[in-house]
């Protein structure tokens, strides 16, 4: 466990990052999940900071690699949050949400019973239905309706795992979330409270390729770099990932970025596009690679 890595008398964390080591046991399925790079991405971040703030929490794969003793997960999309916090609050309730669900959809006809699952969930939102729609929606595509946030995916082919797994799943991902607490904010108030020294990693929304996705439709990268500055103004740390030599249709993805913003840049490989895979209706797309840009305030 990453625990072992940190001083727990100490004001800041400190981390060796030679020793973070990857950490392959996903809790959800998700498009744009970093879980696999998260420890490429962590051997970037500084040697010591003080909380960690992770404002665009998704699957929270680069949270769970790095099990921060004093972190912050958040995201503006309230079923997921509802997620995180029953895993730190009661995941015992986390495993039933999944199990009851599961045991249905193996007893009858699966295509109906995954509608009425999502059918449950489109009619109120809620962490219970989401929670199973991720590990059994078509490659963990999670796609919704702009006029109405309508989740429209359908059925993905493969079998979702066992409740026994993913029993197992969520006893480790409590072992590595001890020290994070989970709340439902937009990135900007996340991100202000983030004090001097602290660590903020963002992964927002990417704005040439999810706009399907929630909370992409009106995710404007020109504010976040706004709040980018003032966390580094005041002393706070920022890691940023962002579209890299990403293919968009036809096109390839360049934003435009504040001068003097960003003290470094990097690319981190994280393999071929799931997305593009979906809309491409599951063709293998081996020339739809991804690279990441990773951008450091420090």
């Amino acid at each position: 466990m990453q625990f072992s890595l940190f001083d727990k008398d100490a004001a800041k964390t400190e981390v060796s990052l030679a020793e973070v080591a990857p950490f392959k046991t996903q809790l959800l399925k998700w498009i744009g999940n970093k879980q696999k790079f998260a420890h490429e991405i962590i051997s970037f971040f500084p040697q010591s900071y003080g909380a960690y703030h992770e404002p665009f929490l998704g699957a929270g794969g680069v949270m769970a690699t790095l099990a921060p003793k004093c972190g912050y997960g958040s995201d503006v999309f309230r079923p997921l949050v509802d997620i995180w916090k029953t895993l730190a609050q009661d995941p015992e309730l986390l495993k039933h949400w999944y199990r009851e669900r599961w045991e249905k959809f193996v007893s009858g006809d699966r295509v109906e019973e995954y509608e009425r699952i999502k059918a449950s969930y489109n009619a109120s939102p809620n962490g219970a239905d989401f929670l199973f729609l991720t590990r059994s929606c078509y490659g963990g595509v999670v796609r919704f309706r702009k006029r109405d946030g309508y989740m429209s995916t359908p059925i993905g082919a493969h079998k979702p795992i066992s409740p026994d797994a993913f029993d197992k799943r969520v006893e480790c991902w409590v072992d590595r979330m001890l020290g994070c607490e989970f709340e439902c904010l937009d990135y900007s108030e996340a991100m202000r409270r983030a004090l001097p020294g602290d660590l903020v990693y963002c992964d927002p929304p990417y704005s040439h390729s999810q706009a399907i996705l929630y909370g992409a439709q009106d995710f404007d990268l020109a504010a976040l770099m706004g709040e980018i500055a003032a966390c580094k103004a005041r002393g706070v740390y920022v890691v940023l990932s962002i579209d890299g030599t990403k293919k968009s249709g036809n096109h390839y993805c360049d934003i435009d970025l504040p001068e003097g913003l960003f003290e470094r840049e990097l690319m981190v490989n994280v393999g071929r596009s799931m997305l593009k895979r979906f809309q491409m209706g599951g063709q293998t797309c081996e020339a739809e690679g991804v690279s990441d840009r990773l951008l450091l305030t420090y």
